[in-house]
């Protein structure tokens, strides 16, 4: 039998294709993720809602604000926080972009650095008080991912850095913004706080699907710390207690509709949690989904509470 000719035979081995030089666009974006945009623009938007100020009057500040807090600082801290948690993500989600090799060499630092900048730059447009909330936030977030910080090594401290810039000073922020740069007042300090409180829980849901690479790598997540049911436990009680509490300062600063709305939110998470107590891992995503709404729905009514107690003449101050 014949050989055919070299010519004809197929090659044994496919030329390998040329490593990425710079990320794609999408890469990018996927780095950013405009997922976790919606905190703290939301957060945000309630401080405007609570100040009580004309919404139409000050447009361009809520523009400014929603742009600053979401697509810059909060894009920023997911920036720093990809890059200095490669190593993890290389065991939890090979198919993020900088460990699937998709954002080459020190790209995703690059772009950490950038967009901080960017937002510093963009929090001038804020006034004094814009400008130090967001440098506050981007000083929290490079603390939670970057050495020899590095506050997510434990659970209780990175998840109150989280909460407190993604919830608190995003609030406050909002609220001083639209009071031209004045104290925001007792009031929207304690809803603040206690929302940050909230996220706290929120944060550690979160953590449930990084168990493995973090118990490896020494990340003391609290569910690594506390195991899967004692995490959940802490969860559920760092959501709902805050929560109560802000219905009692509702009905106490004489809004019982408000109070009661939020009540009636915080009650609806209930069966979602007592599923996800009894099975952690299974369904943290669950309450992401379903629960989490319903706590930042509460956000804002009780931000449109601030809002008509301010008009009836109580104040924030």
């Amino acid at each position: 039998m014949d050989t055919p000719p070299l010519a004809h035979t197929p090659s044994l081995k496919a030329p390998l294709a040329a490593a990425p030089t710079r990320p794609a666009l999408r890469t990018v974006a996927e780095l950013l993720k405009p997922i976790t945009w919606f905190p703290p623009m939301w957060a945000f938007a309630c401080g405007v809602v609570a100040s009580g100020q004309d919404l139409q009057a000050h447009w361009g500040l809520l523009l400014l604000g929603l742009v600053l807090t979401g697509p810059l600082v909060c894009a920023s801290s997911q920036a720093v926080n990809d890059w200095f948690d490669r190593h993890v993500d290389a065991i939890n989600e090979p198919d993020r972009p900088i460990p699937s090799g998709r954002m080459p060499g020190r790209w995703g630092l690059g772009i950490a650095i950038g967009w901080t900048a960017l937002s510093l730059l963009w929090a001038t447009l804020m006034g004094p008080w814009g400008f130090a909330a967001c440098a506050l936030a981007i000083a929290l977030s490079w603390a939670y991912s970057a050495p020899p910080v590095r506050l997510k090594q434990n659970g209780w401290w990175g998840n109150a850095a989280c909460a407190l810039s993604y919830e608190g000073l995003a609030w406050l922020t909002g609220t001083a913004v639209m009071l031209g740069g004045a104290w925001p007042g007792p009031h929207a300090v304690a809803l603040a706080l206690l929302y940050s409180v909230g996220a706290h829980g929120i944060m550690t849901l979160n953590d449930f699907k990084a168990m493995e690479g973090d118990r490896r790598l020494g990340v003391a997540s609290l569910p690594v710390q506390l195991g899967a049911q004692g995490a959940a436990r802490v969860a559920c009680l760092f959501m709902l207690v805050p929560q109560v509490a802000v219905v009692g300062l509702l009905l106490y600063w004489q809004l019982p509709w408000h109070a009661s709305a939020v009540l009636a939110l915080t009650l609806a998470q209930w069966p979602l949690m007592a599923r996800f107590l009894r099975e952690p891992v299974a369904r943290a995503l669950h309450v992401s989904a379903f629960g989490v709404p319903l706590f930042v729905s509460g956000m804002m009514v009780s931000a449109w509470g601030l809002r008509q107690l301010q008009a009836l003449g109580g104040g924030l101050a």
